[in-house]
């Protein structure tokens, strides 16, 4: 049953509030309000781990059209704290439809608003950054809810992958003719990760973020990966010790997003939050070596902080930044030239496309291929 008529209000942590229409499930909910400029791939968005205690604002002005299915998810549930859209599909129309986006809110708990005005929302939080925010139907008191919102916890300083990652690991076959293990940590994980390996012949080990070093040796890697995933990768100190330990032993290393964070914090690099961050499915980013420019899909609040145009010295040999955004210069991958390490910020997995940095995966193969036969 719809909850539509009724009334919803969202209200920023500065005091900034939208009323408009329950969306999903009547309560409350709390998170950071960040904005997705995706036109595609809503229930890719809802179903990423990375948006964990987030509460998601799409750009794009009609979501729900066609409708949520059993195949395009990318982990077992909705992980995002609240959604928020301005003109929701009436009717879901698809083939591979099997319910609709809002009964699909509904059953899972989560807590949205419709009829806000999105861009103005947006345009409120490009220009103040993303901060903290309410979204409730129990109450039409703004400075009620506020209240609330302020104490909310900040997304600086969050550690929270375990609260995302796998419980037990598990396996996911090669297709067709095995080539390679990887050992992936889990830090919040996308199906469409081991998907895209196992196409490649690369059968993948995913493994609770807390393993060790043992661990991960344990299943005969030939690789490691470290995966996207949500939260401020300042505190991700064990993760960062286990890529120094994957180095040393100078086993080839992948990381995409979170995981490009941890690795550049391995090599002794900083991190710092971005004003309101990169989330859609439109961004230009740079290589460097090839001087080819990437249309790209993003979803982070943090970024790597070094030097786009020089090899940096660390205790691993020199560093180069790979990939930079065209926007705003953000660093958008590592490169070391002395072990087989490489990252990107951005998401080749990306399953509601772009798909342009696929070959990124191929990338990986190769360098596996070249550990084997060196």
């Amino acid at each position: 049953m719809s909850n539509r008529r009724r009334p919803a209000i969202l209200v920023l942590e500065d005091g900034r509030t939208f009323r408009g229409e329950a969306y999903g499930s009547v309560g409350e909910t709390f998170g950071e309000a960040v904005f997705n400029t995706g036109m595609t791939g809503y229930q890719e968005t809802l179903t990423d781990p990375s948006y964990h205690r987030q509460v998601v604002v799409q750009t794009a002005p009609h979501i729900g059209n066609t409708g949520v299915n059993a195949e395009d998810d990318e982990s077992g549930r909705i992980w995002v704290a609240g959604y928020v859209v301005r003109d929701p599909a009436r009717i879901g129309s698809n083939w591979r439809a099997t319910g609709s986006l809002e009964d699909r809110l509904a059953t899972e708990g989560v807590v949205g608003i419709a009829g806000v005005d999105t861009r103005a929302l947006t345009r409120h939080l490009r220009e103040r950054g993303a901060m903290r925010v309410g979204v409730s139907s129990l109450t039409d008191d703004p400075v009620e809810l506020l209240a609330r919102v302020r104490e909310a916890p900040r997304m600086e300083g969050a550690d929270l992958s375990a609260e995302v990652t796998t419980a037990q690991p598990y396996v996911v076959q090669a297709e067709g003719e095995h080539r390679f293990t990887v050992a992936a940590l889990d830090l919040g994980i996308k199906r469409n990760v081991p998907r895209r390996l196992a196409a490649r012949g690369v059968t993948t080990h995913v493994l609770p973020a807390s393993s060790s070093i043992d661990d991960l040796l344990a299943t005969g890697a030939d690789a490691v990966f470290f995966s996207p995933g949500p939260g401020d990768p300042a505190t991700a100190d064990h993760p960062a010790g286990l890529a120094r330990e994957v180095m040393r032993r100078q086993l080839p290393l992948f990381g995409i997003c979170f995981g490009s964070q941890i690795l550049g914090r391995a090599l002794g690099f900083g991190t710092y939050k971005l004003g309101y961050g990169h989330r859609g499915i439109n961004q230009p980013v740079l290589d460097q070596s090839t001087g080819k420019v990437e249309v790209t899909s993003h979803n982070h609040g943090f970024a790597v902080d070094a030097p786009l145009n020089q090899v940096i010295d660390t205790d691993f040999g020199g560093v180069e930044v790979s990939h930079v955004c065209l926007n705003d210069n953000v660093v958008e991958g590592l490169r070391a030239k002395d072990v087989p390490a490489f990252t990107v910020q951005y998401h080749p997995e990306a399953a509601a496309g772009p798909h342009d940095a696929d070959y990124l995966f191929d990338r990986f193969a190769e360098l596996i291929e070249g550990g084997k036969h060196a």
